[in-house]
């Protein structure tokens, strides 16, 4: 028997949390063969979707997928996603939440259904090819400004830089 995995339950808890706390919950999802999302709003293989009760409708979480209709450009739209596609959830207000490991989407192509023989297999191997969510360094003014000025100057070590946080880039 399969052990069970977690990330269902922990996408459930931080949306409880932001819906509790008065944030936008936003998920990011890879997008794979499986899917249902509007393509125009991919972008590098990856799309936002923000999951809030205020923009969604018949909000399923559930173990293997996610799936709610939202308004895209006023239009309705019925959108899935599979769980191990997800790879961050996270407040839209200040970024707090957390971040998956992308999983390697081969395994599961095969159990998604094929439009066409080879079309299957491209979708495969340009995800294989998709970047991959990493954390940043923060960047502090003075460290900017070293390298903008090619200054030999090192940032303070005293100034502490802090934990990671998953920001919204536009």
């Amino acid at each position: 028997m399969s052990e069970l995995s977690t990330k269902p339950y922990l996408l459930r808890a931080i949306y409880e949390w932001c819906t509790d706390s008065g944030y936008t919950p936003y998920l990011a999802v890879k997008v794979d063969a499986r899917s249902r999302v509007p393509m125009e709003f991919v972008r590098n293989g990856e799309i936002v979707l923000n999951i809030s009760f205020s923009a969604t409708s018949n909000l399923k979480m559930e173990s293997d997928f996610i799936s709610f209709s939202a308004r895209f450009g006023g239009v309705s739209r019925q959108i899935s996603v599979a769980v191990e596609s997800i790879i961050a959830i996270y407040a839209h207000e200040n970024g707090q939440g957390m971040a998956f490991e992308a999983q390697d989407m081969q395994a599961d192509q095969t159990a998604a259904p094929q439009q066409d023989g080879d079309a299957g297999k491209s979708a495969g191997a340009a995800m294989k090819n998709a970047p991959t969510l990493a954390t940043v360094p923060a960047v502090t003014k003075k460290s900017q400004d070293a390298t903008v000025n090619n200054d030999p100057e090192t940032p303070d070590p005293s100034k502490k830089s802090g934990r990671p946080v998953l920001t919204r880039i536009k």
